[in-house]
């Protein structure tokens, strides 16, 4: 499978404890980290949520 790079671009300060476990199970926790991952359906329904604090690219 394709590979994707996720990096965190926003804070999780005052976000919903959803989204901050989110982030975290993305494998990201700070401003600037990024993260290399596989490309899948569970992990693209897990972007989409915290789109607003992550960039994406391919």
């Amino acid at each position: 499978m394709a590979k994707i790079v996720v990096k965190q671009v926003k804070s999780t300060i005052g976000r919903p404890e959803a989204q901050v476990k989110i982030v975290k199970a993305l494998g990201l926790g700070r401003i600037g980290k990024s993260k290399e991952i596989e490309d899948t359906p569970a992990v693209r329904g897990m972007i989409e949520k915290v789109s607003h604090l992550v960039e994406v690219a391919a």
